[in-house]
């Protein structure tokens, strides 16, 4: 329902209705306005057996998980040395630590250091 022409706040919804606007309430109604510009419908990507984005990612995890659990011993270690030594994203491997730290296994030390606990 378009607003009145004497109210001033339904100036733009009025002008967008003379213009030609379209009733979104869904992707879909996006993907069939686009469609007939593009010259051709949209196709839902194609499965392929090649890892994705996720698996690559959790491959990559459980690689500097190990590489930061033979990294640690019983003395403490900073966690900025440990980044270094490892060449491993910061964010990646203070992950690492929180997770080994929640399940007990690891313990913060004062002057940013970590040890097996």
């Amino acid at each position: 329902m378009p607003g009145s022409p004497l109210d001033p706040r339904a100036k733009g919804a009025n002008r967008l209705i003379k213009d030609g606007a379209t009733l979104t309430e869904s992707a879909e109604d996006i993907l069939s306005v686009l469609a007939p510009m593009l010259g051709h419908g949209f196709e839902e990507p194609s499965r392929s057996s090649a890892p994705g984005p996720a698996e690559v990612l959790e491959a990559e995890a459980d690689r500097i998980r190990a590489a930061v659990e033979e990294a640690l011993g019983p003395a403490p270690v900073e966690i900025d040395e440990l980044i270094r030594q490892l060449g491993a994203p910061a964010a990646a491997v203070l992950t690492v630590i929180l997770e080994l730290e929640l399940a007990g296994r690891c313990a913060r030390h004062p002057g940013n250091r970590v040890s097996w606990v």
